[in-house]
């Protein structure tokens, strides 16, 4: 039972943060403006998706006890939830300055906000970090052992070449 609320648990973070991206890009920079990339998703994306769900349902049917310790799932879905509230935060925050697309060069429109959660840190980092480990593939929500590790590895790599 509890492998089956970890898999619920995994698809609603994935609904709610792909929706509630879109819908926010939408708000800011209105819809004719947003296409479905501002949904987040890429071939890779689905590639680590399905890996996270296949190990899920492989562990669920072979190992099923390690789908019985709930304060690891507990402290992923913590971690969704602080990840989102910060993400949400900053995007709320930088309004029409937020996009979803990496510009290399400055234009004359880009403005640094440095109010809000913006004062307090690298806010995109900390969310990235949280979500990584916590919702993004979703393995620490459904106790994924292996895929937790994979991407903490990862999204260090990513940051220290960044």
């Amino acid at each position: 039972m509890a492998a089956r609320r970890q898999a619920w648990q995994f698809a609603a973070a994935l609904v709610f943060f792909h929706g509630s991206e879109y819908v926010l890009a939408a708000a800011f920079h209105g819809r004719s403006n947003v296409t479905a990339t501002s949904l987040l998703i890429s071939k890779q994306y689905v590639l680590a998706m399905s890996f996270a769900m296949l190990e899920h349902l492989t562990e669920a049917v072979l190992f099923p006890e390690l789908k019985e310790y709930w304060f690891v799932s507990n402290i992923g879905l913590l971690m969704v939830l602080i990840g989102e509230i910060i993400r949400k935060l900053a995007v709320v925050t930088a309004g029409r300055a937020f996009t979803h697309v990496i510009r290399i060069y400055h234009e004359d429109q880009h403005q640094l906000v440095t109010h809000g959660v913006y004062r307090v840190y690298a806010t995109s980092w900390v969310f990235w970090f949280s979500h990584m480990g916590g919702r993004d593939p979703g393995y620490a929500v459904q106790s994924n052992i292996n895929c937790c590790i994979y991407i903490g590895v990862v999204a260090i790599l990513f940051k220290t070449d960044t």
